[in-house]
Protein backbone atom coordinates (compact mmCIF):
# COMPACT_ATOMS: atom_id res chain seq x y z
CA UNK A 1 0.00 0.00 0.00
CA UNK A 2 1.23 3.77 -0.50
CA UNK A 3 1.37 4.57 3.29
CA UNK A 4 3.49 1.29 4.00
CA UNK A 5 5.94 2.29 1.09
CA UNK A 6 6.09 6.01 2.62
CA UNK A 7 6.76 4.09 5.97
CA UNK A 8 9.69 2.28 4.46
CA UNK A 9 11.35 5.17 3.07
CA UNK A 10 11.20 7.87 6.42
CA UNK A 11 12.12 4.52 8.23
CA UNK A 12 15.24 4.25 5.49
CA UNK A 13 16.25 7.87 5.72
CA UNK A 14 16.15 7.67 10.01
CA UNK A 15 18.76 4.58 9.30
CA UNK A 16 20.91 6.06 6.86
CA UNK A 17 22.12 9.11 5.56
CA UNK A 18 20.02 10.01 2.56
CA UNK A 19 22.00 11.63 -0.31
CA UNK A 20 20.62 14.83 -1.83
CA UNK A 21 19.89 13.14 -5.27
CA UNK A 22 18.34 9.94 -3.59
CA UNK A 23 16.55 7.71 -5.97
CA UNK A 24 13.89 5.81 -4.94
CA UNK A 25 12.40 3.07 -7.63
CA UNK A 26 9.14 1.93 -7.27
CA UNK A 27 8.15 -1.45 -9.51
CA UNK A 28 4.62 -1.45 -10.52
CA UNK A 29 2.06 -3.63 -12.88
CA UNK A 30 0.16 -1.06 -15.43
CA UNK A 31 -3.09 -3.12 -14.41
CA UNK A 32 -5.69 -0.45 -13.61
CA UNK A 33 -5.34 -1.05 -9.58
CA UNK A 34 -2.00 -0.01 -9.58
CA UNK A 35 -2.15 2.54 -11.99
CA UNK A 36 -4.59 3.91 -10.03
CA UNK A 37 -2.20 4.50 -7.00
CA UNK A 38 0.68 6.40 -9.10
CA UNK A 39 -0.52 9.78 -7.26
CA UNK A 40 -0.28 8.07 -3.95
CA UNK A 41 2.94 6.42 -4.26
CA UNK A 42 4.53 9.78 -5.95
CA UNK A 43 3.11 11.62 -2.58
CA UNK A 44 4.97 8.37 -0.50
CA UNK A 45 8.43 9.66 -1.97
CA UNK A 46 9.08 7.19 -4.72
CA UNK A 47 10.61 9.51 -7.41
CA UNK A 48 11.42 7.05 -9.98
CA UNK A 49 9.04 4.05 -11.02
CA UNK A 50 9.77 0.86 -13.47
CA UNK A 51 6.35 -0.24 -15.10
CA UNK A 52 5.96 -4.11 -15.95
CA UNK A 53 4.97 -3.47 -19.47
CA UNK A 54 6.28 -6.35 -21.61
CA UNK A 55 4.83 -5.71 -24.73
CA UNK A 56 2.90 -3.24 -26.37
CA UNK A 57 1.11 -5.87 -28.17
CA UNK A 58 -2.39 -8.04 -26.82
CA UNK A 59 -1.66 -11.42 -28.26
CA UNK A 60 1.73 -11.08 -26.84
CA UNK A 61 0.63 -10.11 -23.21
CA UNK A 62 -1.45 -12.74 -23.64
CA UNK A 63 1.38 -15.53 -24.31
CA UNK A 64 3.55 -13.82 -21.65
CA UNK A 65 0.89 -14.42 -19.21
CA UNK A 66 0.38 -10.69 -18.28
CA UNK A 67 -2.69 -9.08 -16.52
CA UNK A 68 -3.13 -5.92 -18.30
CA UNK A 69 -3.75 -4.71 -21.99
CA UNK A 70 -1.97 -2.98 -24.46
CA UNK A 71 -3.94 0.18 -23.92
CA UNK A 72 -3.97 -0.19 -20.21
CA UNK A 73 0.22 -0.21 -20.66
CA UNK A 74 -0.17 3.23 -22.42
CA UNK A 75 -2.74 4.95 -20.11
CA UNK A 76 -0.23 3.96 -16.99
CA UNK A 77 2.88 5.21 -19.09
CA UNK A 78 0.84 8.64 -19.64
CA UNK A 79 -0.04 8.66 -15.59
CA UNK A 80 3.95 8.15 -15.21
CA UNK A 81 5.19 10.49 -16.87
CA UNK A 82 3.15 13.25 -15.71
CA UNK A 83 4.11 12.36 -12.03
CA UNK A 84 7.48 10.72 -11.54
CA UNK A 85 10.87 12.55 -12.38
CA UNK A 86 11.80 9.26 -13.65
CA UNK A 87 10.38 6.47 -15.63
CA UNK A 88 11.21 3.42 -16.64
CA UNK A 89 9.51 0.67 -18.38
CA UNK A 90 10.55 -3.31 -19.86
CA UNK A 91 9.71 -4.81 -23.15
CA UNK A 92 11.07 -8.55 -24.02
CA UNK A 93 11.85 -9.37 -27.71
CA UNK A 94 12.41 -12.50 -29.86
CA UNK A 95 9.23 -13.46 -29.22
CA UNK A 96 7.83 -16.62 -30.74
CA UNK A 97 6.90 -15.55 -34.36
CA UNK A 98 7.93 -12.14 -34.03
CA UNK A 99 9.65 -10.20 -36.94
CA UNK A 100 12.75 -7.63 -37.44
CA UNK A 101 9.96 -5.26 -39.01
CA UNK A 102 7.21 -6.06 -36.48
CA UNK A 103 9.63 -5.27 -33.12
CA UNK A 104 11.29 -2.05 -35.05
CA UNK A 105 7.86 -1.02 -34.68
CA UNK A 106 6.76 -1.73 -31.59
CA UNK A 107 10.10 -0.74 -30.37
CA UNK A 108 9.56 3.17 -32.00
CA UNK A 109 5.95 3.18 -30.93
CA UNK A 110 7.91 2.14 -26.88
CA UNK A 111 10.53 4.67 -27.81
CA UNK A 112 8.05 7.53 -28.08
CA UNK A 113 6.02 6.72 -24.87
CA UNK A 114 9.53 6.19 -22.80
CA UNK A 115 11.56 8.95 -20.87
CA UNK A 116 15.30 8.67 -20.24
CA UNK A 117 15.11 4.85 -20.12
CA UNK A 118 14.08 1.29 -21.25
CA UNK A 119 15.18 -2.24 -20.23
CA UNK A 120 14.46 -4.59 -22.98
CA UNK A 121 15.07 -8.15 -22.54
CA UNK A 122 15.58 -11.25 -25.15
CA UNK A 123 13.13 -13.55 -24.01
CA UNK A 124 14.88 -16.55 -22.91
CA UNK A 125 13.69 -20.23 -21.81
CA UNK A 126 14.77 -20.87 -17.83
CA UNK A 127 14.32 -24.28 -16.80
CA UNK A 128 11.48 -25.61 -14.53
CA UNK A 129 9.39 -23.16 -15.73
CA UNK A 130 5.85 -23.03 -17.52
CA UNK A 131 7.27 -21.70 -20.45
CA UNK A 132 9.90 -24.00 -20.78
CA UNK A 133 7.57 -27.23 -20.53
CA UNK A 134 5.60 -25.87 -23.23
CA UNK A 135 8.63 -25.30 -25.42
CA UNK A 136 9.63 -28.58 -25.13
CA UNK A 137 6.15 -30.31 -25.77
CA UNK A 138 6.30 -27.92 -29.06
CA UNK A 139 3.81 -25.29 -28.70
CA UNK A 140 5.92 -22.66 -29.82
CA UNK A 141 9.58 -21.73 -31.06
CA UNK A 142 11.66 -18.71 -30.43
CA UNK A 143 13.91 -17.01 -33.31
CA UNK A 144 16.92 -18.64 -34.64
CA UNK A 145 19.65 -17.04 -33.39
CA UNK A 146 20.50 -14.99 -36.58
CA UNK A 147 17.23 -13.27 -36.49
CA UNK A 148 17.50 -12.60 -32.72
CA UNK A 149 21.15 -11.12 -33.51
CA UNK A 150 19.51 -8.83 -35.70
CA UNK A 151 16.92 -7.93 -32.81
CA UNK A 152 19.36 -6.96 -30.42
CA UNK A 153 21.74 -4.95 -33.40
CA UNK A 154 18.04 -3.25 -34.09
CA UNK A 155 17.08 -2.35 -30.79
CA UNK A 156 20.57 -0.77 -30.39
CA UNK A 157 20.32 1.19 -33.37
CA UNK A 158 16.83 2.40 -32.49
CA UNK A 159 17.65 3.10 -28.89
CA UNK A 160 21.10 5.15 -30.36
CA UNK A 161 19.04 7.14 -32.74
CA UNK A 162 16.13 8.22 -29.49
CA UNK A 163 19.75 9.11 -27.71
CA UNK A 164 19.64 6.42 -25.08
CA UNK A 165 22.96 4.41 -24.71
CA UNK A 166 23.51 0.70 -24.07
CA UNK A 167 25.02 1.46 -20.75
CA UNK A 168 24.33 -2.28 -19.74
CA UNK A 169 23.72 -5.43 -21.92
CA UNK A 170 19.54 -5.27 -21.64
CA UNK A 171 19.38 -1.36 -20.24
CA UNK A 172 19.33 1.99 -22.49
CA UNK A 173 19.86 5.54 -21.07
CA UNK A 174 20.01 9.06 -21.76
CA UNK A 175 23.38 10.22 -20.31
CA UNK A 176 23.01 10.72 -15.77
CA UNK A 177 19.35 8.56 -16.27
CA UNK A 178 20.97 5.04 -15.53
CA UNK A 179 19.30 2.77 -13.11
CA UNK A 180 21.57 3.58 -9.60
CA UNK A 181 20.38 0.61 -7.53
CA UNK A 182 21.22 -1.56 -10.59
CA UNK A 183 24.51 -0.11 -11.43
CA UNK A 184 25.21 -0.89 -7.80
CA UNK A 185 24.96 -4.35 -8.57
CA UNK A 186 26.64 -4.60 -11.81
CA UNK A 187 29.63 -2.74 -10.20
CA UNK A 188 29.11 -5.26 -7.56
CA UNK A 189 29.27 -3.22 -4.61
CA UNK A 190 27.57 -3.05 -1.34
CA UNK A 191 23.80 -3.76 -0.67
CA UNK A 192 20.99 -4.35 1.83
CA UNK A 193 18.37 -7.51 0.91
CA UNK A 194 15.83 -6.65 3.05
CA UNK A 195 12.10 -8.25 2.32
CA UNK A 196 10.82 -11.44 1.28
CA UNK A 197 13.39 -13.16 -0.97
CA UNK A 198 16.32 -10.70 -1.28
CA UNK A 199 19.57 -11.26 -1.52
CA UNK A 200 22.53 -8.74 -0.12
CA UNK A 201 26.21 -8.30 -0.16
CA UNK A 202 27.98 -6.67 2.68
CA UNK A 203 32.00 -6.44 3.40
CA UNK A 204 32.97 -6.44 7.00
CA UNK A 205 37.17 -5.81 6.52
CA UNK A 206 38.36 -8.49 4.40
CA UNK A 207 35.21 -10.42 4.44
CA UNK A 208 31.77 -10.35 2.04
CA UNK A 209 29.21 -11.80 2.97
CA UNK A 210 25.72 -13.19 1.02
CA UNK A 211 23.17 -12.65 2.66
CA UNK A 212 19.59 -14.10 2.05
CA UNK A 213 16.04 -13.96 3.36
CA UNK A 214 13.31 -15.66 3.74
CA UNK A 215 11.15 -15.91 0.06
CA UNK A 216 8.07 -16.36 1.28
CA UNK A 217 5.96 -13.54 2.97
CA UNK A 218 4.50 -14.74 5.33
CA UNK A 219 7.58 -16.95 7.21
CA UNK A 220 9.79 -13.88 6.55
CA UNK A 221 7.05 -11.34 8.32
CA UNK A 222 6.40 -14.33 11.08
CA UNK A 223 10.61 -14.04 11.13
CA UNK A 224 10.54 -10.25 11.40
CA UNK A 225 8.14 -10.26 14.17
CA UNK A 226 10.15 -13.24 16.12
CA UNK A 227 13.68 -12.02 15.90
CA UNK A 228 14.01 -8.74 14.15
CA UNK A 229 14.93 -9.72 10.64
CA UNK A 230 13.66 -12.36 7.83
CA UNK A 231 17.52 -13.53 6.82
CA UNK A 232 17.78 -17.05 6.55
CA UNK A 233 21.37 -17.21 5.58
CA UNK A 234 24.78 -15.38 5.58
CA UNK A 235 27.61 -17.05 3.74
CA UNK A 236 31.17 -15.58 3.49
CA UNK A 237 32.09 -15.95 -0.07
CA UNK A 238 35.45 -17.13 -1.11
CA UNK A 239 38.25 -14.45 -3.26
CA UNK A 240 37.25 -16.98 -6.12
CA UNK A 241 33.77 -17.15 -5.97
CA UNK A 242 33.73 -12.86 -5.28
CA UNK A 243 35.77 -13.24 -8.69
CA UNK A 244 33.31 -15.11 -10.00
CA UNK A 245 30.46 -13.01 -9.34
CA UNK A 246 32.30 -9.72 -10.25
CA UNK A 247 33.12 -10.56 -13.34
CA UNK A 248 29.62 -12.14 -14.20
CA UNK A 249 27.71 -8.64 -13.38
CA UNK A 250 30.50 -6.25 -14.51
CA UNK A 251 30.76 -7.60 -18.61
CA UNK A 252 27.15 -6.97 -18.64
CA UNK A 253 28.11 -3.31 -18.43
CA UNK A 254 29.38 -0.86 -20.88
CA UNK A 255 32.30 0.62 -18.85
CA UNK A 256 33.21 -3.14 -17.67
CA UNK A 257 35.44 -3.72 -14.84
CA UNK A 258 37.96 -1.62 -12.78
CA UNK A 259 40.96 -3.58 -11.89
CA UNK A 260 42.06 -2.45 -9.34
CA UNK A 261 38.57 -2.61 -7.49
CA UNK A 262 38.61 -6.16 -9.02
CA UNK A 263 41.54 -6.95 -6.60
CA UNK A 264 40.38 -4.94 -3.66
CA UNK A 265 37.42 -6.67 -3.80
CA UNK A 266 37.73 -10.11 -4.53
CA UNK A 267 41.41 -10.32 -3.26
CA UNK A 268 42.66 -11.94 -6.77
CA UNK A 269 44.57 -10.68 -9.74
CA UNK A 270 42.47 -10.94 -13.18
CA UNK A 271 44.73 -13.30 -14.64
CA UNK A 272 43.96 -15.88 -11.54
CA UNK A 273 40.12 -15.34 -11.73
CA UNK A 274 39.78 -16.00 -15.30
CA UNK A 275 40.67 -18.65 -18.44
CA UNK A 276 43.84 -17.73 -19.78
CA UNK A 277 43.51 -18.97 -23.09
CA UNK A 278 39.82 -17.50 -23.35
CA UNK A 279 41.19 -14.42 -22.37
CA UNK A 280 43.62 -14.18 -25.02
CA UNK A 281 41.01 -15.78 -27.88
CA UNK A 282 38.54 -13.28 -26.85
CA UNK A 283 40.45 -10.12 -27.08
CA UNK A 284 41.97 -11.04 -30.09
CA UNK A 285 38.94 -11.63 -31.74
CA UNK A 286 37.60 -8.09 -30.43
CA UNK A 287 35.21 -9.34 -27.86
CA UNK A 288 36.81 -7.98 -25.27
CA UNK A 289 38.81 -5.15 -24.42
CA UNK A 290 41.95 -4.59 -21.41
CA UNK A 291 43.33 -1.52 -20.72
CA UNK A 292 46.20 -1.10 -17.85
CA UNK A 293 42.78 -0.09 -15.96
CA UNK A 294 39.95 -2.07 -17.22
CA UNK A 295 38.34 -5.01 -18.74
CA UNK A 296 35.17 -4.77 -20.84
CA UNK A 297 32.98 -6.56 -23.44
CA UNK A 298 33.06 -4.87 -26.92
CA UNK A 299 29.22 -4.74 -28.84
CA UNK A 300 30.24 -7.80 -30.27
CA UNK A 301 31.29 -9.48 -26.90
CA UNK A 302 28.30 -8.61 -25.48
CA UNK A 303 26.24 -10.31 -28.09
CA UNK A 304 27.94 -13.73 -27.34
CA UNK A 305 28.20 -12.94 -23.28
CA UNK A 306 26.30 -15.91 -21.77
CA UNK A 307 28.76 -18.06 -24.27
CA UNK A 308 31.99 -15.97 -23.55
CA UNK A 309 31.54 -16.07 -19.71
CA UNK A 310 30.61 -19.50 -19.33
CA UNK A 311 34.30 -20.18 -21.17
CA UNK A 312 35.84 -17.09 -19.47
CA UNK A 313 35.51 -17.70 -16.06
CA UNK A 314 36.99 -19.74 -13.67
Amino acid sequence: APETVAALIEDAKTLFDATPELEVTLEANPTSVEAGRLHQFRQAGVNRVSLGIQALDNRALSFLGREHSAAQARAALETARNLFPRLTFDLIYARPEQTLTAWREELTTALQLADDHLSLYQLTIEPGTRFEALHRQGAFTLPDDETAAALYNATAELTQAHGMAAYEVSNYARPGCESQHNLTYWRYSDYLGIGPGAHGRLSFANTLLATRRHRAPEPWAERVEQSGTGQTSAEELAPQERAQEMLLMGLRVQEGIDLHRFYTRTGLQLDDAVDQTILAQALQEGYLTRTPRTLSATADGRLRLEALLAALVL
